[in-house]
């Protein structure tokens, strides 16, 4: 999704009324207040005509404030510009409709390995859709918006400033070794999952105590798993709320 605020904001910036920019990108005054109200989300044809009427690139009207709409909105452009359909690119990608929808949306983080089935559907390299933070970053936004934890929530538990960890997920900042296993500890994870490129799934199997990659084996552990897999978002979230209380008073 576009931030009508950005639209708004090069228009002031180059002195020129909703009139003039409006005239100059040939669309009516009306949808152009609908845009900067943020009541109406422009085409990619309409941003191509306000992008040369600002007289700026077309991904200078991307936002960049979040990972996730920013991330969204250069799939959904460069899908447009492929003329590719949500169900085309989400069968050439492996994945369903209605998950690509909500990653453009800015509504979900896709796996790294899903990200670059995406890239090789869309045919450029990861790092063209990667370009709005770190590998890093991008990771350890995904894991914390999925646990619902606030960057101050995480940055008070790993006893870091809530900036740090704003500047890491944007990646403004490559964070030393010593601070990754300060968050990774407050998350209850492996550090090694932060730089290892591989899926989120098959890096916290490699990471495993031994011991418990074998229990994986055990036929109880399994029918605890398919149990898992039947559960709500809600019944999953007290379980994994349940684990890191668990995890915590054990320390004491």
């Amino acid at each position: 999704m576009i931030d009508h605020k950005v639209i708004r904001s090069f228009r002031q910036k180059r002195n020129m009324t909703l009139q003039e920019l409006a005239q100059k990108a040939n669309l009516s005054v009306s949808y152009l207040s609908e845009i900067e109200l943020g009541k109406k989300q422009p085409s990619l044809e309409t941003l191509d005509k306000l992008s040369k009427a600002l007289n700026i690139s077309l991904e200078g009207l991307i936002p960049t404030g979040s990972t996730q709409a920013s991330l969204g909105a250069k799939i959904s452009f460069l899908r447009q510009e492929k003329k590719m359909s949500l169900s085309e690119l989400a069968e050439k990608a492996g994945i369903s409709s209605s998950y690509l929808c909500q990653i453009e949306n800015g509504k979900v983080m896709p796996a790294l390995s899903t990200l670059k089935s995406i890239a090789k559907a869309l045919d450029v390299q990861p790092e063209c859709l990667m370009a709005v933070t770190s590998f890093v970053g991008y990771k350890l936004k995904k894991i914390r918006s999925e646990r619902n934890i606030t960057q101050a929530q995480l940055a008070e538990k790993a006893g870091v400033s809530a900036g740090l960890i704003g500047q890491i997920e944007s990646g403004k900042v490559e964070p030393s070794i010593k601070t990754l296993e300060k968050i990774a500890a407050a998350l209850s994870i492996s550090p090694c999952i932060f730089v290892s490129e591989e899926d989120e799934v098959s890096s916290l199997i490699k990471t495993m105590n031994p011991s418990v990659r074998e229990l994986l084996k055990d036929a109880k552990v399994r029918s605890v798993l398919e149990l898992l897999a039947d559960c709500s978002a809600e019944e999953f979230s007290f379980i994994l709320k349940f684990i890191q209380l668990y995890k915590e008073h054990r320390r004491f």
